[in-house]
């Protein structure tokens, strides 16, 4: 399983109309991807800064999703986003939720 992590800064008072658009666009975005799994939002309380991370089945799908599909997220968030989100994806090692554990190495 891979995690895609996405950790943005948010426009002055654009909190409310972030989360609808995550809510009623980006997450039913997410669900018609192949290999998608789950969506973790964090967001600071106090402050501007988001972090969503999204797990999927395999690298291939997350980088698959970032070719055809994130381009056309990021202009929907483009009106409550500071522009370019930095972007990351990570194999997931343990997980207690997903009930993944650590690979063994040799």
């Amino acid at each position: 399983m891979f995690a895609r992590i996405v950790a943005m800064q948010l426009k002055p008072n654009a909190r409310q109309e972030f989360t609808q658009a995550f809510e009623n666009q980006i997450i039913p975005t997410l669900r018609k991807q192949q290999g998608f799994k789950d969506e973790m939002l964090f967001v600071d309380p106090g402050g501007p800064e988001v972090v969503a991370i999204s797990l999927w089945d395999s690298k291939q799908s997350a980088e698959t999703y970032n070719r055809t599909t994130y381009p056309e997220v990021l202009k929907t968030l483009g009106k409550v986003i500071e522009p370019t989100p930095e972007v990351r994806t990570l194999e997931v090692a343990y997980s207690t939720f997903h009930k993944i554990a650590a690979r063994a190495t040799a």
